[in-house]
């Protein structure tokens, strides 16, 4: 195991299970020095076993001789009945214990006794059957890192989808399809490589082989967002199909359009079309995880580039044709424009107003002066007799 060491270690969740008697067990996804990405499980009192073992072979790093010395992490003990409720609170703990332990020097971090724990069993291999009674029940850790109990409304029901053609792993993190294939996807991963599981198999799979079972169309995928959001390019791409863009590394470009098949609808000034999601990333964050990503699996494929691609639902999927986001892109530029600085008609109204409000208002026609005998017929008898003695 010379050169074998684990880079990252990642809680996922745990499962409920029911065989051979009610259980629980922890999924991890331990990531390994060449990128390779695999899921084990282990009950918590292993788990334990394991940091119990750990002290004793390091006992100065673990305060044994010298309190003041100790680096290796508190693990509570395991409790006489463990429940759901247990089982969810320690996951805050295990994902810190987890994450110190990768911190931790490289005598206890890469020793064979850790090596040795999180390598996968065969036991991490097998599904449950379609005899069992009752499958197991998965809790995913929430994306926010945060493990409230109250949060907790029943077991994740992991989404069912069907392989349209075959696919052949090019790494052992990924995993074969055949066509027809039923898998239950884990993790939708916003690259575009989803992470599933199908009988005595786990692995990433590229989402352009996957389709839903009751519908052609994608539920989750979300609808254009034509203001659009800043990115940078960390790797250049050219366009293979008439509806890509090339970009060049380092350009800044604006994401319209997240597909979770990972290829994203952009825009670069008035020109849009498809960009692989792996070669972006948000301006200001750390590029060396997304570069790795790029360097074990790259992007996935298109489903237009799919050979031998067979669905089972009559329709096929609705997807907007670059000329509708290019419109629609340009008016809603052409609107975010006039909102910042007026166009040249409202600008001319706006002077037409100005001057009409300069303008000096005419003043009201004075009426001819009524004849002496008019004026006469119309007055009262009172001002006939003052005009009769003024005469």
């Amino acid at each position: 195991m010379e050169g074998t060491f684990i880079r990252h270690i990642a809680l996922l969740g745990f499962e409920k299970r029911f065989a051979p008697s009610q259980h629980y067990v922890y999924m991890f996804l331990v990531k390994w020095q060449d990128l390779s990405e695999k899921v084990v499980y282990r009950r918590f009192t292993e788990i334990y076993e394991f940091h119990k073992t750990l002290k004793e072979m390091f006992p100065i790093e673990a305060g044994d001789i010298n309190s003041e010395n100790r680096i290796i992490p508190h693990l509570p003990a395991p409790r006489w009945f463990d429940g759901q409720r247990t089982t969810e609170s320690r996951q805050g703990t295990l994902t810190e214990y987890c994450n110190t332990l990768m911190g931790l020097p490289v005598k206890i971090s890469r020793c064979p006794h850790l090596l040795e724990f999180f390598k996968v069993r065969p036991d991490d291999l097998k599904l449950p059957t379609d005899s069992q009674v009752k499958k197991p029940e998965t809790y995913l850790v929430p994306k926010d890192g945060k493990t409230n109990v109250a949060d907790i409304t029943g077991p994740i029901i992991l989404q069912t989808y069907r392989a349209i053609a075959d696919y052949e792993k090019r790494s052992g993190s990924e995993m074969a399809l055949a066509m027809g294939d039923v898998v239950d996807v884990v993790e939708k991963g916003q690259s575009g490589w989803w992470f599933c599981q199908m009988k005595t198999k786990r692995g990433w799979v590229p989402a352009s082989y996957l389709e839903p079972l009751d519908s052609p169309d994608e539920a989750e995928d979300p609808e254009p967002n034509y203001a659009g959001e800043p990115y940078v390019t960390i790797k250049a791409y050219t366009a293979a199909m008439e509806d890509e863009v090339s970009l060049q590394q380092g350009e800044t470009i604006e994401v319209i359009h997240k597909l979770l098949d990972g290829w994203w609808v952009i825009r670069k000034d008035n020109i849009t079309g498809y960009f692989p999601s792996m070669y972006l990333q948000k301006a200001g964050e750390d590029i060396a995880q997304a570069q790795r990503q790029i360097k074990s699996r790259g992007a996935p494929p298109r489903r237009s580039s799919i050979r031998n691609a067979h669905s089972i639902h009559q329709q096929s999927r609705k997807r907007l044709s670059q000329d509708t986001y290019r419109r629609n892109s340009v008016r809603f530029l052409q609107q975010r424009r006039r909102q910042v600085r007026p166009g040249p008609q409202s600008a001319g109204s706006g002077l037409a107003e100005e001057l009409e409000t300069q303008r000096p208002k005419p003043q009201p026609a004075v009426p001819p002066r009524p004849s002496a005998d008019l004026i006469l017929n119309r007055c009262s008898d009172s001002t006939k007799r003052k005009l009769a003695s003024a005469v």
